[in-house]
């Protein structure tokens, strides 16, 4: 395609050609490549002129910048130009001016994941993939099985066993053939790689697959939009694998590279305590992950070692980020103050994000006059288990009136 250069590898920066599917073969898995566009092509074609006079309310609106030579893949399920709320309770709450919610769990399987998998589906069905896999601790698995129903396309899930059962019972009613892995993501995720190579399997996962990404970054594309092209000081984000903060920054990137946009955030790394290897590496300036065996109620976050590392590290040292970890009860907490100041009900590892806020704010790493945009990845319906365990279970009363006084202290 006359639109992208080539595909660049994470970790060494060699350049390659479409052809190659997947990563570095000097660097293996862990040299995940990212699509490189010729901004020169693209930039005659992509202006705000352009976006103003164009009615898709979704993220095909950026076709001009998508890895996609046509559209004969792309799905009829309304994916992307989610709402982004100013929360104005919110910043009274937390004395801060300019706080934006934007709230990815409107996406058709619920969940962010659903920009990343309608470009794979699009992308799968651009080079006649047949059958199509992923590994996912839950929502890549979801949205991979959903968009795959709609388009017909048989496909294999490999989940670890303690996946939320909402999010397994998503996978079944698609009609997915699932793989229940006994072991965690990490266990999964290595599994899938070797099914994939083995049967010619087209693989849908992120931390692999250098187009999902492409999906992601139309988040920050929508967010300059809907900001009238006015960039936030901060973007906060949940992170896992690291595949969905790298991609939103590549979009901020990209706009600012092709002038619509005339500066850059700083993008903050969310992660549980038990789960945090980006920001244990980001920290000490590293570049060599270190395993350690994942434990968060974030499932979607619940990663031991990062497949988009590198990714995600060029991202935080190119926007001078943050990393901030919290914990379970953080998180939990954070499920209630979100859902209770502005109505978004975010699972936990949606919330993971806005948990980081909050204790940013607590720490005064925040100034009152600062722009903050939150991506809330993913619906708490999807783990309701989860979300009782944030609230207090009702005491069951009589249906009189006299007993509701009391139980009211009216």
């Amino acid at each position: 395609m006359k639109k992208i250069k080539h595909l660049r590898c994470s970790k060494c920066g060699k350049n390659f050609s479409e052809e190659v599917l997947y990563h570095c073969d000097k660097c293996g898995t862990e040299g995940t490549l990212e699509v490189v566009y010729d901004l020169d092509f693209i930039k005659p074609k992509l202006t705000k002129e352009y976006l103003k006079n164009n009615n898709r309310k979704d993220l095909w609106r950026y076709m001009p910048i998508l890895p996609l030579k046509e559209e004969k893949g792309i799905t009829p399920l309304q994916v992307g130009w989610t709402p982004l709320y100013k929360a104005e309770r919110l910043e009274k709450f937390l004395n801060l001016e300019n706080i934006y919610i934007k709230d990815d769990g409107r996406n058709p399987t619920a969940s962010f994941k659903d920009r990343a998998t309608a470009v794979g589906i699009a992308k799968a069905i651009e080079l006649d993939k047949k059958i199509i896999c992923a590994a996912s601790t839950g929502n890549a698995a979801s949205s991979l099985s959903g968009f795959a129903a709609c388009m017909g396309i048989e496909n294999y899930i490999f989940v670890p066993a303690g996946a939320p059962e909402a999010k397994i019972t998503q996978l079944l009613i698609y009609g997915s053939k699932v793989i229940l892995v006994d072991g965690d993501y990490d266990k999964a995720f290595d599994f899938c790689l070797k099914a994939a190579e083995e049967f010619g399997w087209y693989n849908r996962s992120c931390a692999i697959n250098p187009y999902l990404v492409e999906g992601k970054k139309t988040a920050a594309f929508e967010i300059c939009e809907q900001l009238d092209f006015k960039v936030p000081n901060k973007l906060i984000m949940s992170v896992g694998d690291g595949c969905s903060i790298a991609g939103v920054w590549k979009g901020f990137k990209e706009f600012y590279e092709l002038g619509l946009i005339d500066s850059l955030p700083q993008m903050v790394s969310v992660q549980a305590e038990g789960a945090n290897p980006v920001n244990r590496i980001f920290r000490k300036n590293g570049r060599e992950f270190d395993y350690k065996t994942p434990s968060t109620i974030a499932d979607s976050i619940s990663v031991g070692i990062p497949r988009n590392g590198y990714k995600v590290l060029n991202a935080l040292n190119e926007s001078r980020g943050l990393a901030v970890d919290v914990s379970d009860e953080e998180i939990l907490s954070a499920m209630k103050t979100l859902a209770r100041y502005t109505g978004v009900f975010g699972e936990p590892a949606g919330v993971t994000g806005f948990a980081g806020l909050l204790k940013l704010v607590k720490e005064g790493s925040i100034n009152k006059d600062e722009s903050v945009a939150l991506i809330v990845s993913g619906n708490g319906l999807k783990d309701v288990k989860s979300a009782m365990k944030a609230v207090q279970k009702p005491e069951k009363i009589k249906p009189d009136l006299g007993e509701l006084k009391k139980y009211i202290n009216i």
